[in-house]
């Protein structure tokens, strides 16, 4: 085999994996239809308010459950069968997207009715995130993890491509319902992938008996690690304020350059395929840890910038490129540090926290951006952005040097399973 075949073979090598495999395969499905729901139901609020508090507030509305009680989702998914949960999960977010589809194709559908749905939506994901986050180290363990996760991103974001896309045309030719009908039925998916997994190959974590201070102790857990914290602590500022892209993007498209739902899904599939070329770069990594997610952090955020001052529509597609493959570098190296540096009856806590300060942010964020975007602009709003999020980067080089200097006053470096798969200057 060649370079290029063993190159290769790194990068997809968790797909070897039967389980992961059917699962990564309905992920496929599940994730076009996700991100078409996404693109339509943030035009719909437009369509129906032109607003950009109300976006903001539908996204508030989304993550709000996830911000109010992340970490019991967590809790939860320490406590049960993760692949069962999911099941029900999944089946329970396809019933709210039905709705949706259904209330918009007879024009029924009002704004209070959407921002219901959202917050629905939002106490379902509250315990799906967590669990199908941890539930992906039972299908391939440590060594893949990194390479699983990275493709999952992968998933994600070529959906991204897809989705937005597809939603655009369909917005254009037949209107908002096909894009939350579709979803709907994507859901299907997924649960039918799980349905089919060999469970006897699955490395499942011994459920969590119930006791009492079960979310304390997880908050203790991972604030008195380093490796834990300062990741949670740096997706904690970039969630809030760089996350936001279904507020800001419809103004950016619509306000700053008088287009349509066209450009605005255009917008969103360059990012995403930016996202899939990051994710695959991740992939191909053995390593990964505190120095990376420093790196990918300011990478990010002055891709942002770059956006944010893009002078023509044309320019500021072709930026979200970088945007979307920093996002995805910075968000699959958090979630795979987090994972690998929690022990398994923790491991659902830990990620309830990354889904917390990732996605629970959004109720503080998406507002604040919303407004920012409508009171001085949109390019204002991703300069905010762009800002916060090279900050939140040089903060963690910064921590890398520290704990450089440390470990060398304190100890010789040593290296282990853990340093192998972090890399020399993770977090100490």
């Amino acid at each position: 085999m060649g370079r290029f075949g063993r190159d290769v073979s790194r990068t997809f090598r968790s797909l070897r994996n039967t389980n992961y495999r059917l699962y990564f395969v309905g992920q496929v499905v599940s994730l076009t239809g996700t991100w078409m729901q996404s693109v339509a139901q943030a035009w719909l609020v437009l369509r129906l308010t032109g607003s950009g508090l109300a976006l903001g507030t539908t996204a508030a509305l989304q993550f709000a459950p996830v911000l109010v009680a992340g970490p019991w989702g967590g809790v939860i998914a320490d406590r049960v069968d993760k692949r069962r949960l999911v099941m029900w999960t999944q089946a329970a977010a396809g019933l709210l997207a039905l709705t949706l589809g259904l209330l918009t194709l007879f024009h029924v559908v009002r704004l209070w009715m959407v921002y219901g749905l959202a917050l629905g939506l939002g106490i379902v994901n509250l315990v799906d995130m967590p669990t199908r986050q941890s539930f992906v180290m039972e299908m391939v363990g440590a060594e893949d993890l990194i390479n699983a996760v990275s493709l999952n991103s992968v998933v994600v974001n070529g959906a991204r491509i897809v989705g937005p896309a597809m939603a655009g045309i369909l917005i254009a030719a037949v209107g908002l319902a096909p894009c939350f009908l579709i979803n709907a039925g994507s859901y299907l998916a997924v649960i039918a992938a799980l349905l089919a997994m060999d469970t006897s190959r699955l490395t499942r974590a011994a459920p969590v008996a119930r006791g009492p201070g079960q979310l304390r102790a997880g908050l203790r857990y991972a604030w008195s690690r380093a490796d834990l914290r300062e990741p949670l602590l740096m997706m904690a500022v970039v969630g809030t304020l760089a996350y936001n892209f279904s507020v800001v993007l419809p103004l950016f498209a619509e306000t700053t350059f008088g287009a349509g739902a066209r450009a605005y899904g255009a917008l969103f599939s360059v990012m995403g395929a930016g996202a899939v070329l990051g994710g695959l770069v991740v992939a191909s990594r053995a390593r990964t840890g505190l120095p990376f997610l420093a790196g990918a952090a300011v990478g990010f955020g002055l891709a942002i910038g770059i956006a944010a001052v893009a002078p023509s529509l044309g320019l500021a597609t072709l930026a979200m490129l970088p945007v979307g493959a920093g996002s995805t570098a910075f968000i699959a190296t958090s979630n795979s540090m987090l994972q690998l540096n929690s022990s398994p009856e923790m491991r659902g806590r830990v990620m309830a926290l990354f889904s917390l300060v990732f996605l629970g942010t959004t109720p503080v964020g998406g507002p604040l951006v919303g407004w920012i975007a409508e009171r001085f602009g949109p390019r204002s709003a991703l300069g905010v952005a762009a800002v916060a999020t090279v900050l939140t980067g040089l903060a963690g080089i910064l921590a890398v040097r520290r704990s450089a200097r440390r470990r060398r006053q304190e100890r010789p470096a040593t290296s282990g399973a853990g340093a192998e798969l972090l890399g020399e200057g993770g977090p100490g």
